[in-house]
Formats: structure tokens, C-alpha cells, sequence
């Protein structure tokens, strides 16, 4: 059975302030939303050679996917925000495998946040030996 072995690329905590939630309190204002997101390469297909960047997935590609999702309004749930960013993030040709959380840190007084995650991988349809 073919073996892949990947690397392991991640952005912690990134703290953006967001239009989100289903409650009108919450369509009144931006929210703070930390994401966090692990991303799954190829090791073969990501090992630099000339150590350059245009070998490896480039960070910024994490972060203007998040821009672009945020700015464009509105979203009610955390499961739509997860869900969009892995499908995006996926959609990328390094990446087989993501895991996305979001968590909004200031909903409850009791507890440090309230979020969700999500991991996925994408369908190959002949496995290979990267």
C-alpha cells in the first residue's frame, strides 16, 4: 500500500473581527473570531531545493482565503465559516488535507470560547507514493 507522508503547515490564533451570528444582538456589530488552520502537503512536492518560497505553500494563501470569505458580509454560523474556508482551502493544488477551527472567545462569561472544527481531506482517485 502506498505511503504519503506530508508536512504540516499552521496558522494559530488568528484574530479577526467579523460580522457573524444567528441572534440580533450579534447583526449589530463585529464579533472577534479566532481561527486556527493546519494544512496538509506533500512532503515530496514541499521540500525545497533552492530554498525558495514558490517550492512550498506560501502562508498568504491562508490569509487572503480568510479575507476574501469574511469580506463578504455576513455570515450566521460558525459551520458555514468552517465549512467554506476548508473548501477553499482544499481547493489548492499542495493541499490534501486541512483542519480548520473557528471559535468566538466572547459569547459566554463562563468560558473561554464557543466554536467548531472541521478536517478534511481531499478524494484521490489513484493513490500515490509522495
Amino acid at each position: 500500500m502506498p505511503i504519503t507522508t506530508v508536512r504540516r503547515i499552521f496558522l494559530r490564533n488568528i484574530a479577526i473581527n467579523m460580522n457573524i451570528g444567528v441572534h440580533a444582538f450579534e447583526k449589530q456589530a463585529p464579533q472577534r473570531v479566532i481561527v486556527n488552520v493546519d494544512l496538509y502537503v506533500s512532503l515530496k512536492k514541499t521540500t525545497p531545493r533552492a530554498d525558495e518560497l514558490t517550492e512550498v505553500l506560501d502562508y498568504d494563501f491562508v490569509r487572503e482565503t480568510i479575507t476574501d470569505i469574511v469580506s463578504k458580509g455576513h455570515i450566521q454560523l460558525q459551520e458555514t465559516l468552517c465549512d467554506e474556508l476548508v473548501n477553499r482551502l482544499l481547493q489548492h493544488d499542495l493541499v490534501l488535507g486541512a483542519r480548520v477551527s473557528t471559535e468566538k472567545p466572547d459569547v459566554y462569561d463562563d468560558c473561554e470560547g464557543v466554536g467548531v472544527e472541521v478536517f478534511a481531506t481531499r478524494a484521490r482517485a489513484v493513490p500515490s507514493s509522495d
